[in-house]
């Protein structure tokens, strides 16, 4: 099978495929306002004209490319290009205002690309053996399964954790819409034919992620380019020997990355600011972190590069994704006509170790094309803002339409980019809602299932041992922020008691 797939990578128009998404990853990645999600919003219809095996290639690329490229905005610009790369822009960009700017890339190029490389490696390794444990799950354990996902996104939604439980409602009530998937029964449509047959996924996402994104960002006037500063690059700014140097500092961050991606809703934008604490903690010198220190490049790039293959175990093997872009991925496999989850190991292995090999393609790529594009990157940056915008609506409306051939589609990506304009001013994440979009299926389903094959009810879920602790994990999860809140404003009370003054 690895010879056959080899085969199918390496054929000229694949690899071509692979550059471009690899290439418009970067981009995307680079230039801050746009994100990796909305790459692959943007591209998923382009995916689904090609053959299964060619659309994952192509979105593998792009994945890699664009959790990648956030590093150029962090250390040209000090405005991170992804969420992923966020505590690059700490010692990133100080070490350009030195100068160093060379270096800095260099740095977080080669560090972009171990981490890549390494994570998916480990991820072919511990697919298969995830999968096994998980074919033997029954309809309990997957419906507890999906809630703890769900849930555990919940909890570490950014500001409220009440909107983030409001926001994944919301979005299994959407999931709801159409037919029932027991006994075909209407809900929701309230009569509107665009959605009679539910709300597609792709016009969500296009709606939600690219064309919404530009509404709100005119409408909080963020649509100016920030200024690059003229630098000088010099070589390739890092040698074999600093790598040796840095060995320990590497593995640290990768095993960091590699595990906070694995955890659902965390991935690269908790993962890089926990090595890089981390790396800040354990040097000799920490005081020099923030002020231009190499060490912390190192540790954020390596660790949210290795968040990737940490993100994609759980969505091959459980069908539950790792981020937000997995999600996007998921939600591809699915039109494709795979079903990710434990069987996808068992009935169509090549498919998961095509997109494996394409990450791998990807990093490389991204090597080649980071280093050899090192000096068109601050033009890239320039790029005004309205030109970027327009061709995003363009791709989004001219994606969307060729869904259907219907303008009614349009009206739904519409809709859904206004009901994304109420999440931003509400305060509510888009991540818990679009997780509990895609799961919201394979959560009912399992519940139906559970229920009727049993005549314990409701009870029977936690008489399962798996399904119980992951109930259990769910609701300690949900339930102890609060506790610790009351258990807090107990202490500081009976401080405040013994010390009056």
């Amino acid at each position: 099978m690895v010879a056959q797939l080899f085969s199918i990578i390496f054929q000229p128009m694949n690899l071509l495929l692979a550059l471009g998404g690899n290439a418009i990853g970067l981009i995307f990645g680079a230039i801050p306002g746009l994100s990796v999600s909305m790459a692959l919003a943007l591209f998923l219809p382009v995916s689904y004209v090609l053959d299964g095996f060619r659309g994952i290639l192509f979105l593998g690329n792009m994945y890699v490319g664009a959790v990648s490229g956030g590093l150029f905005g962090s250390i040209m610009l000090g405005i991170p290009g992804t969420t992923s790369a966020v505590a690059t822009t700490y010692d990133g960009y100080p070490m350009t205002r030195k100068g160093q700017v060379t270096k800095a890339l260099g740095i977080g190029i080669v560090s972009s690309f171990i981490g890549t490389v390494g994570s998916v490696l480990c991820a072919m390794l511990f697919s298969p053996l995830i999968s096994k444990v998980a074919v033997l799950m029954g309809p309990w354990e997957l419906f507890s399964l999906c809630f703890c996902a769900i849930v555990l996104v919940v909890t570490i939604s950014k500001g409220d954790m009440w909107n983030g439980l409001i926001s994944a409602l919301f979005g299994v009530i959407f999931a709801c819409v159409g037919f029932s998937p027991i006994d075909g029964t209407k809900r929701f449509s309230f009569g509107i034919k665009a959605i009679l047959g539910g709300i597609n996924v792709t016009a969500l996402i296009l709606g939600l992620f690219a064309l919404g994104t530009v509404i709100t960002n005119y409408g909080q006037h963020k649509n100016t380019n920030p200024p690059v500063p003229k630098t000088e690059f010099k070589g390739l700014g890092i040698s074999l020997k600093e790598l040796v140097q840095n060995r320990i500092l590497i593995l640290r961050s990768f095993f960091i990355g590699l595990w906070i991606g694995f955890l659902p809703g965390m991935g690269g934008g908790l993962s890089n600011q926990v090595s890089y604490a981390m790396a800040r903690s354990a040097s000799k010198h920490p005081e020099t972190f923030g002020k231009g220190n190499p060490e912390g490049v190192y540790a954020t790039e390596v660790a949210n590069n290795a968040s990737i293959g940490g993100a994609i175990v759980p969505m091959i093997t459980l069908g539950i994704p790792g981020d937000s872009p997995t999600t996007l991925i998921l939600s591809a496999l699915i039109v494709f006509g795979l079903e990710p989850g434990p069987m996808l190991m068992v009935n169509t292995p090549e498919y998961a170790y095509i997109l494996y090999f394409a990450m791998i393609l990807g990093a490389f790529l991204a090597l080649g094309l980071s280093f050899g594009g090192m000096r068109a990157f601050p033009k890239i940056l320039s790029i005004p803002y309205h030109y970027l915008f327009a061709t995003v609506v363009l791709l989004c409306f001219t994606g969307a339409y060729s869904l259907s051939n219907s303008t009614a589609i349009l009206m739904v990506c519409v809709a859904l980019a206004v009901i994304n304009v109420f999440f931003v001013y509400a305060g509510l994440p888009r991540a818990p809602f679009l997780l509990g979009f895609i799961l919201s299926p394979m959560l009912e389903s399992n519940l139906r299932k559970g229920l009727t094959y049993t005549d314990y009810g409701f009870a029977y879920f936690f008489m399962r041992p798996a399904s119980c602790a992951f109930l259990l994990i769910a609701f300690i999860s949900l339930f102890w922020p609060m506790a610790r809140e009351r258990l807090d404003a107990k202490k500081k009370a009976r401080m405040a008691e013994q010390n009056p003054s």
